[in-house]
């Protein structure tokens, strides 16, 4: 009995749904609820899903989807009282975490907003999504030396923008 497309594309989404949760939680991060970015991204990956030439690569193209839909959101910018909201509460969703870890995780965040884009995708994919550094060449079309630098340099502006972040509170 031949799969439908729906079984089909739940095969393929079930093994990387955290990763990708993950993704998208830090890149939506204070500006769009993140599960309205998964949700809007999954939408399109269904209707384009036998499209795909290579299921491997399933993650990768959602990753892409979804930092399209997002450059789209930010331009269609939201009241800004609605995106305040959104910083406000979206701490809520991390589930099972202590409120110290809250406080820690909302800086790096805002710290993450701090960084080039491209630099913070970087960091993204390879700190919290888990992904190798070849896995992020491919997603970011960069070379091994490229990845290796942005990581680099993104790790040292984050550890600065936190030391002062540090000291402003202090």
């Amino acid at each position: 009995m031949e799969l439908t497309k729906q079984e089909r594309f739940m095969q393929v989404y079930e093994p990387v749904h955290e990763r990708f949760e993950r993704f998208c939680k830090t890149r939506a991060y204070g500006e769009f609820p993140f599960k309205d970015i998964m949700q809007d991204t999954l939408i399109v990956a269904f209707e384009k899903f036998d499209e795909l030439k290579s299921k491997e690569a399933f993650l990768h193209f959602l990753f892409g989807t979804s930092a399209r839909i997002l450059a789209n959101h930010r331009k269609k910018k939201r009241p800004e009282y609605v995106d305040q909201l959104i910083a406000k509460y979206e701490h809520i969703n991390h589930e099972n975490t202590l409120i110290e870890q809250q406080f820690e995780i909302n800086d790096l965040y805002a710290c993450l907003k701090e960084l080039d884009q491209v630099t913070s995708e970087c960091i993204i994919l390879f700190e919290i999504s888990g992904f190798s550094i070849k896995e992020i060449m491919g997603i970011q079309h960069l070379s091994e030396a490229a990845v290796k630098q942005r990581l680099s340099r993104g790790r040292k502006q984050l550890l600065s923008l936190m030391k002062s972040l540090e000291l402003k509170t202090v």
